[in-house]
């Protein structure tokens, strides 16, 4: 993957292939990976059959990660994760995260709704997958699916039930402030066989409020929450004091 970091005044295409954090060869392909059906002189110059690309490309390499990632796992875990991560909601939920509806392509009927439909929003999470596939190779679709994928493969294993309030915090941070979250240990308590850990997230120099947790990945969820609801100015849902 290669890193947007110059801001100039720069077209739609250039300003999502900033948010995706890879530069394409071929900028039609990104083109026609944000144009929905609706948007499109003809259905093959719609995102449908990139999305289908895509699809096939995201289940097999997350296949691939769920095989490696819990060796001692069995088919029907591995099944269970697997229908989390790649479902219409969570793909849905990422291409919302990173504000891809503000670059696609769709006709009036489409684009006069307040918000864009779920389905749109997955559609072109796939989609972009096939198109980054076709311009850079396997590679480098691997490296973005991975990265938005990773975090929520790891709440799905942890019974988060795909909710991964870090992979959205990260999203967010990144989007709006160009920084990854990071994770403070405020404090701890408790034996040594049921301790629980008091977390705070921060953006850059700025922390927030700190939740806990009974164990240091749910302590980093709920305080990735906190963050999120102080950022869009609602009220945190996890007290530490």
């Amino acid at each position: 993957m290669r890193p947007i970091t110059r801001r100039d005044e720069t077209s739609p295409l250039d300003d999502c292939q900033r948010v995706i954090e890879y530069q394409f060869r071929e900028p039609m392909l990104l083109r026609e990976a944000l144009t929905h059906a609706s948007g499109a002189n003809h259905r093959l110059s719609s995102n449908e059959r990139l999305e289908f690309l895509g699809d096939a490309i995201l289940g097999a390499v997350v296949c691939d990660l769920l095989f490696r990632k819990f060796p001692e796992s069995q088919e029907g875990e591995l099944t269970r994760i697997k229908s989390i991560v790649v479902s219409r909601h969570t793909c849905a939920r990422i291409s919302q995260a990173l504000g891809i509806d503000e670059f696609l392509v769709m006709g009036k009927g489409m684009g006069g709704h307040d918000q864009t439909p779920s389905s749109v929003l997955a559609d072109v999470f796939e989609s972009l997958i096939g198109a980054i596939y076709l311009d850079g190779g396997m590679e480098v679709a691997r490296t973005f699916i991975v990265r938005h994928i990773g975090p929520e493969i790891d709440a799905a294993a942890d019974g988060h039930g795909g909710c991964n309030y870090k992979s959205n915090l990260q999203q967010v941070a990144q989007r709006e402030f160009g920084e990854t979250p990071t994770y403070l240990l405020l404090d701890e308590k408790g034996p040594d066989h049921s301790k629980c850990f008091k977390i705070s997230a921060l953006i850059g120099r700025q922390s927030y409020a700190p939740a806990w947790g009974r164990n240091k990945k749910e302590a980093e969820q709920r305080a990735a929450l906190n963050a999120i609801c102080q950022l869009s100015g609602e009220p945190i849902p996890f007290e530490s004091d």
